[in-house]
């Protein structure tokens, strides 16, 4: 079977495999028999980047070790996740093993994904300057200035190729906590080197594509559709 894995969102310090705006896809994506596995990571104060990146590449590898034993396909996996959860999964679509992020358990596998779905996530936090995304810098990051070199080594832009995985990008245009320029950007460098992109702004969608000034559109079941949709285009 194809594999989808979802990664929680909380601004990398909260949250859990259970929660999160991405998390009301499960129940879809189990109907059109994926398997879904949802991980949690290391949460920062505590635990500063890259271990956030580290964990989930090293849940990717898991996975690929342990194919047979959970009747998937190794080279069909798919990840989606939402705002901190964005930023991972496009972290896992960008980064390959030259990134330096592969450190851990079952290294003999790779981290690589076969499609990503993100959800509002931060895309080059070296101009994500809302007053949040500032106080992450230094609790999450470890950055000490807004130029500080760890913020372009955790920005997915940083390693946008060719050869990287098709990506769906869902976006409320009146999101303030995540602006949709982070989500512009991303598909702007996507698409400028070659990678298959498509970008959705939600209208009257704010973070976690909660309704600001009317209904959203397009409606958080069409959004489930379309991202179950993306991953039978791309994993079937």
């Amino acid at each position: 079977a194809p594999v989808a894995v979802y990664v929680h969102g909380g601004a990398w310090v909260s949250g859990s495999k259970s929660s999160g705006a991405g998390y009301l896809e499960v129940g879809e994506l189990v109907k059109r028999g994926y398997v879904v596995a949802s991980v949690d990571y290391r949460l920062a104060p505590t635990y500063q980047f890259p271990a956030q990146i580290e964990d989930v590449k090293c849940a990717i590898r898991s996975l690929r070790a342990r194919a047979a034993e959970y009747g998937i396909d190794p080279e069909r996996i798919g990840v989606w996740g939402g705002s901190a959860g964005g930023h991972l999964v496009s972290l896992l679509g960008t980064t390959d093993a030259r990134a330096g992020f592969d450190v851990g358990a079952f290294p003999e596998e790779s981290s690589r994904v076969q499609a990503v779905v993100d959800l509002f996530g931060p895309s080059d936090l070296t101009v994500f300057d809302t007053p949040t995304a500032v106080l992450t810098g230094a609790r999450v990051f470890g950055a000490t200035s807004r130029d500080d070199p760890v913020l372009t080594r955790a920005s997915p832009v940083t390693y946008a190729s060719r050869d990287d995985p098709p990506f769906l990008i869902l976006q409320g245009e009146k999101d303030t906590t995540v602006p949709p320029g982070q989500s512009q950007i991303l598909y702007d460098r996507l698409t400028a080197v070659g990678v298959r992109a498509t970008l959705v702004m939600v209208k009257n969608a704010g973070h976690g594509f909660t309704p600001v000034g009317g209904p959203i559109s397009p409606t958080r079941s069409e959004l489930t559709t379309m991202i179950a949709d993306f991953f039978d285009e791309h994993l079937r």
